[in-house]
């Protein structure tokens, strides 16, 4: 059974990249916030008393649960509501928040040349991310970002070890190609 301290240990250290996974699958901040903190609340709600080693793969499915939870909503939502909106006036009030976009790292001393371009082939990579099919791009993150074994992936996303090799073939060629398309070649980036 997992201590207090290591449940918020642990959910310190997935929360970054469980809201990176979230943004990346419902392409909106807010929502990707709420949805990691209502996975984070399912699992210390119902499986707090199961062992450290098991949450990153609880912790991953419920997140996946959610995500695919809001997908379904918004399909709902969106049947009923898009035909209404077709006849109300677009608001104007699309304000950027800048201090939102200022990552939390330190940037002191860096060239901001190549800051810049580090920071707009993230964007492009982020955007190519988004555009890949769902399981996909779960796999990209899990094997990629995440750094999880094939074995851990497909565990993760509850599928055989050759569908995680092929998903993850899929996604690599595909950004591969998103890349290439917008002037990004292997030796472009460190």
């Amino acid at each position: 059974m997992a201590s207090r301290a290591e449940l918020s240990q642990f959910l310190v250290d997935i929360e970054k990249r469980a809201y990176r996974h979230a943004r990346l699958a419902v392409q909106h901040e807010d929502t990707a916030l709420d949805l990691v903190q209502d996975a984070m609340l399912k699992l210390v709600d119902k499986y707090q008393d199961k062992p450290v080693e098991e949450l990153p793969m609880l912790f991953h499915r419920i997140l996946q649960n959610v995500i695919t939870d809001h997908h379904r909503r918004q399909k709902v939502r969106n049947f009923w509501v898009l035909p209404f909106s077709l006849f109300t006036k677009e608001d104007d009030d699309d304000e950027v928040d800048l201090l939102s976009t200022v990552e939390s790292e330190s940037s002191y001393g860096q060239d901001p040349r190549k800051m810049l371009g580090n920071q707009q082939t993230i964007n492009i990579i982020e955007a190519g991310l988004a555009r890949l099919p769902a399981r996909q791009r779960e796999a990209f993150l899990l094997r990629y970002w995440e750094e999880h074994d094939v074995a851990t992936t497909a565990a993760l996303m509850g599928c055989s070890e050759g569908s995680v090799k092929t998903h993850c073939a899929r996604a690599n060629a595909s950004l591969t190609q998103w890349l290439s398309e917008h002037g990004i070649k292997e030796t472009d980036h460190d």
